[in-house]
């Protein structure tokens, strides 16, 4: 007797590694089936006044634990989603990353400039 009817479903996730636009992370992937059960997006800022830099990166991933974190110059997030081609946009990981290392950088100035008076 053969199998019948068993179809091998894995999750598809777009990846891309480093890059600096979420147009640059649009190639789809199918992830190991049976292991990879999340599409994960990392994106990392830094930057100082009008000087900023982003990174995006998306993986199929076994474990993923979504985060955030902001340092007054670098900020950093990690989403995490289970359907297929779900982790589609970067970007307003990027946008909210740069408001908040915008306003960091603005309120680090502001009290600098009150400490040297």
């Amino acid at each position: 007797m053969g199998i019948i009817g068993c179809v091998a479903y894995s999750l598809s996730c777009y990846t891309c590694i480093s890059q600096s636009s979420n147009s640059n992370c649009m190639t789809a992937e199918n992830c190991t089936d049976g292991i990879d059960s999340y599409c994960k997006t990392t994106v990392a800022s830094a930057g100082i006044g009008s000087l900023s830099v982003a990174s995006i990166t998306k993986v199929c991933a076994a474990v993923c634990t979504p985060s955030s974190f902001s340092l007054s110059v670098a900020s950093s997030s990690v989403s995490c989603c289970n359907t297929d081609l779900c982790n589609t946009s970067g970007a307003s990981s990027v946008k909210s990353s740069s408001a908040i290392l915008a306003l960091s950088v603005g309120l680090f100035l502001a009290l600098l400039g009150k400490s040297s008076l």
